[in-house]
């Protein structure tokens, strides 16, 4: 399908990147996988080749580039492994929060270093009892003279282990009425006193993708790390959630289009009763319901991305395609891993490793409840 969104330079960067990340990524999954963490040599490889934050500005290191360049890289990197979200989440999640709310100094500061994979960053939301529901946080983060001492745990946090920077959400109004109004967004370094990182999480899935504990206890951090304004975090939360729900999106519409095109090849070749199972009719109703189902998702998805990529407001439509695709990404899975028969089931193959890193698509960026829970909101019921 003709994508229209997506022109030559877009087409031209998609070809380099994937040879890209077959030379440098593909032979190590595995190895990463094992690990619970990529390689930092391979951030820093990524950043030299200029696939970190294309869209900061050249002065900052970046490439000025628009939306579609994120699309492709999102979309490349999800072929290759899910566990590679922590890329998307780096580029297109967290460092915009500093390219939008932070001062001169601060982009000068971090910026750089983000582009050519010096500093990993991460954003730190969630809290052992917290998890949609941002207005209940915890963490608190006091005014003490020219520094905020902070305190509080986060969970779940992706990019954790590695984090250089973390852009963590926090109360420094723990009274404000109502709750939402006391959160702001501040940054926190690696190896600042009172900071610590617990081990790394030992997930179901997406296990190339560090996911740790943060612990904050007493942490003393410069208030020239405070993010835009005090008591404004949840309102900057808001407004970058449209794009890391379109993320989610593009990458969800990747992994169900590379499950269903591996299957297809594995029905081809495998015989059951003397032929094809792709044969079977069973097989092509399957296959002909989930290609459907992808190229109405794919439609959709695209238009999204075209009308971000004009500024336009859609929270609502982006919160009707994360909860939609991320289903269909668990649908094919399972789906496809049948086709499979008993080889599903096992490691070796690949359609094994993605049913279990699509699982929790539909509870990140917003659980799905949460975002029928949006809609449902925007039409007033």
């Amino acid at each position: 399908m003709e994508r229209k969104i997506l022109k030559e330079e877009h087409d031209i960067f998609r070809r380099s990147l994937k040879k890209f990340l077959e030379r440098e990524a593909v032979p190590f999954i595995r190895q990463w996988e094992d690990d619970k963490q990529v390689s930092r040599s391979f951030w820093k490889k990524v950043g030299e080749q200029g696939y970190l934050c294309p869209g900061l500005d050249e002065k900052y290191g970046g490439a000025n580039a628009d939306f579609g360049f994120s699309v492709v890289i999102s979309e490349e990197f999800d072929k290759v492994s899910v566990g590679l979200v922590g890329f998307g989440l780096h580029s297109d999640i967290v460092i915009p929060y500093i390219d939008s709310y932070g001062t001169e100094e601060q982009k000068e500061r971090w910026l750089p270093g983000a582009v050519n994979g010096d500093l990993i960053s991460a954003i730190a939301m969630t809290e052992p009892g917290t998890g949609s529901d941002l207005a209940a946080i915890q963490t608190t983060a006091v005014k003490d003279g020219d520094d905020y001492i902070l305190n509080g745990e986060k969970t779940f946090i992706s990019n954790g282990y590695l984090a250089d920077l973390v852009v963590v959400v926090c109360k420094t109004d723990p009274h404000a009425t109502p709750p939402h109004k006391g959160i702001s967004l501040i940054v926190v370094e690696a190896g600042t006193p009172g900071f610590s990182k617990g081990k790394k999480l030992n997930k179901i899935g997406q296990h190339a993708s560090d996911t740790t504990e943060l612990i904050f206890d007493d942490a003393r951090v410069s208030a020239h790390n405070l993010l835009g304004e005090e008591g404004k975090g949840f309102y900057y939360l808001m407004d970058k959630l449209q794009q890391e729900r379109l993320i989610v999106s593009i990458q969800s519409i990747a992994s169900a289009e590379t499950m269903l095109n591996q299957t297809i090849e594995y029905v081809k070749q495998r015989k059951a009763f003397g032929r094809s199972i792709s044969k079977f009719q069973n097989t092509q109703f399957k296959i002909a319901e989930l290609k459907t189902e992808m190229e109405i998702g794919r439609n959709f998805v695209d238009r999204l991305i075209e009308e971000h990529m004009a500024d336009k407001r859609i929270e609502t439509e982006v919160s009707m395609a994360k909860w939609w695709t991320t289903d269909l990404a668990k649908k094919v899975a399972g789906e496809c891993l049948q086709l499979h028969g008993g080889y599903g089931y096992i490691e070796e193959y690949e359609i094994a490793r993605r049913f279990r890193d699509v699982a929790v698509s539909s509870i990140y960026a917003g659980t799905n409840e949460i975002m029928k829970q949006i809609i449902a909101k925007k039409m007033e019921l």
